[in-house]
């Protein structure tokens, strides 16, 4: 039996403003009306339209069934003070629950720039293919989603646009905040992770903790931490009834 290739999902140029527009209708300050005028305003052709609009109700409107209380959770957190700020924490957990193709070009882009700062365009594209198989519309979803981590204020196109390069995280000091997204790349892995590893985990590259985070998961209602001997200590969803 021939493996099914695993679905890309993430294809699409997402514009932060867009997110944040999306989160105002959602939290009941903006009436879709203005998310559509800013789509219309972006020169979006009808399928791209329709298309993005699917990204942003997967993301903001309408997500899946499973991520709902997820996204609304998330919703309540980042329509703050600070909109720009917030729709890019907000976004970026978003994405990484919704969309694992998403996750991975951020895992590989934080992972490839963590040494140096930056990276080679055509190193993620490599990584990307490897895992995804060498598929026309791989190198056009990749560079969708670089494109959109530029736009959340992540990272950096220099050198012609053959490089990245990663811009300083963004420190995130509400211990929710910092547990929603820890959330969020719980999900995007699938399963529990070491608490050692959270702080430097390469998919939540844009934002830096200053907090202890086995105090943040444990006041946490969706995260758990478990032991597994003297002294490892996973942090994994919380189960619920």
């Amino acid at each position: 039996m021939i493996p099914t290739a695993p679905q890309i999902g993430f294809d699409r140029f997402i514009q932060l403003d867009w997110v944040a527009a999306a989160l105002k209708v959602r939290a009941g300050v903006a009436r879709l009306d203005e998310l559509n005028e800013l789509l219309d305003a972006a020169g979006l052709g009808n399928e791209a339209k329709i298309k993005t609009r699917t990204k942003l109700n997967a993301l903001v409107l309408e997500p899946r069934s499973d991520l709902v209380d997820f996204i609304n959770r998330g919703i309540e957190l980042f329509s703050g003070a600070k909109p720009q700020q917030d729709a890019a924490g907000f976004a970026w957990g978003s994405a990484l629950a919704t969309y694992p193709y998403f996750g991975k070009v951020a895992e590989f882009t934080g992972r490839l720039t963590a040494m140096q700062g930056d990276c080679s365009m055509p190193e993620v594209h490599r990584r990307m293919s490897e895992l995804y198989g060498e598929r026309g519309n791989i190198k056009t979803a990749t560079r969708a989603v670089i494109q959109t981590q530029v736009d959340w204020g992540a990272i950096r196109r220099v050198t012609k646009g053959n490089r990245i390069e990663r811009l300083a995280p963004k420190p995130v000091t509400d211990p929710m905040k910092v547990s929603w997204l820890i959330e969020a790349v719980l999900r995007y892995h699938g399963k529990a992770m070491a608490l050692a590893t959270l702080q430097s985990t390469a998919a939540l590259y844009p934002f830096s903790f200053d907090q202890p985070l086995g105090y943040v998961v444990s006041k946490s209602p969706a995260l758990e931490l478990r032991a597994a001997g003297p002294s490892n200590q996973f942090v994994a969803l919380r189960a619920t009834l």
